[in-house]
């Protein structure tokens, strides 16, 4: 890309078509070529036309709003099964809560991507056969490979949204890239609106509590049952429609809370010394550790994407190393309990997933935190511990892959 930007620097033409083909890839280039090319009439051009921010709102084509709204009003539809169709909702909400974002997100993007008739039937197929395999599975409370199942089902549904999101771009990294920055922005807007339909929520019903009607049941149950489920939809929507919403807004974000983190870690690291827990004997403890963990790996992540999407270096990187050093040691800490635990009480399907997961999350942490401190010495640039982070998400992927559809079969759906 960045040899067709240099000799058709003089094609208007062509450069605009170079452009719509690949849009990414384009601004990427462009951006670390333009200070070579400043001066040039048509770099300076295309220089303010890749950079300009409208202050206003849009609301996109009519025809993407008005599929954000039919397919707000689907997913609320669904998440009002159990009520329409008399389901135990305890059987329902629990196989059922990640298909009522992830679907119709995947739905979004690969309308908005134009992607091809066969691929669109692909990743239906996919979520079709996840939505059968889930209903499929023994109606056993107790069981634990069940709970399992449905944990981790979102994240095989979070992987067929990757796909849609990556279009025809899937084996770019900075795409993948693309789609980690997509889902800290979409964690931010998703925010303010709850946040926002909170305040209105209060509003609403104290008005009408005012003049005597008491419409709190009503409310929940058809305002917000058909919101929350609308809640992603629409700020997916605003996010890729308006990107200036949030685009500064996560990097500060990541870029606060990256240090406070950091401090939080260490102290509470020491404070369990003190505190006379500890994740050898206490399951919830080593849950809500695990959990810890996985919290802190993820803001990592987001904060190098953040980054590396940019091709420049972390203006924290230090802070991230550092992060990333105390985190291998807060995932050491785990995997060292979850042996022992395996080790005195044997091996059941809750803690073979535990143990699988903390070794995966170790060695991914590992690679990122060299290729950390390789940018630290000058040796690789920040696009490299991207690069690192999204080649191993598949990784991720086929262990998902083994517990949601192995390992009941595994255990004997217990």
């Amino acid at each position: 890309m960045r040899d067709q930007i240099l000799s058709n620097l003089q094609n208007p033409r062509q450069l605009e078509k170079l452009y719509r083909g690949n849009k990414a890839p384009f601004k990427r280039e462009f951006s670390g070529l333009y200070p070579e090319l400043k001066g040039n009439i048509l770099a300076d051009y295309w220089n303010e036309r890749l950079n300009y921010e409208s202050d206003d709102i849009s609301w996109g084509s009519r025809k993407e709003f008005l599929f954000v709204v039919i397919a707000s009003l689907i997913a609320g539809l669904f998440a009002k099964f159990p009520a329409i169709f008399n389901i135990n909702e305890e059987y329902f909400y629990p196989r059922h809560i990640s298909f009522l974002v992830f679907p119709f997100l995947a739905a979004y993007f690969a309308w908005k991507n134009n992607l091809t008739v066969t691929r669109i039937a692909v990743l239906a197929g996919a979520i079709v056969a996840c939505l059968v395999y889930i209903n499929f599975l023994p109606n056993n409370p107790n069981s634990d490979t069940l709970v399992l199942a449905c944990i981790h089902l979102p994240l095989l549904l979070w992987v067929i949204l990757g796909v849609s999101f990556a279009g025809n771009e899937l084996g770019d990294y900075q795409k993948r890239l693309s789609f980690l920055r997509f889902n800290g922005d979409l964690a931010v807007m998703s925010a303010l609106l709850v946040i926002a339909g909170g305040i209105m929520t209060g509003i609403t019903i104290g008005l009408f509590s005012l003049i005597g009607f008491q419409i709190e049941k009503f409310y929940f149950e058809y305002v917000v049952a058909f919101g929350l489920p609308a809640v992603p939809i629409v700020a997916s929507f605003l996010t890729q429609t308006n990107p200036q919403l949030v685009n500064k807004v996560s990097p500060v974000i990541a870029k606060i809370f990256s240090p406070l983190v950091l401090v939080m870690l260490v102290i509470y690291l020491g404070a369990i010394i003190f505190s006379g827990k500890d994740p050898y004997n206490d399951r919830e403890f080593l849950l809500l550790f695990n959990v810890l963990l996985i919290g802190v790996m993820a803001l990592i992540f987001f904060s190098v994407a953040e980054n590396s999407t940019q091709g420049k270096p972390a203006s924290g990187a230090w802070v991230l190393l550092l992060l990333s050093i105390v985190t291998v040691v807060v995932n050491g800490i785990a995997l060292s309990a979850i042996s022992f635990r395996i080790s005195e009480w044997g091996i059941t399907p809750n803690r073979l997933a535990v143990l699988g997961g903390n070794v995966l999350i170790l060695v991914h942490l590992l690679l990122v935190t060299v290729m950390l401190f390789k940018t630290i010495r000058k040796k690789a640039a920040i696009t490299e511990v991207g690069r690192a982070i999204t080649l191993y998400l598949p990784v991720y992927f086929v262990w998902t892959i083994v517990v949601v559809f192995i390992f009941p079969l595994l255990f004997g759906f217990e």
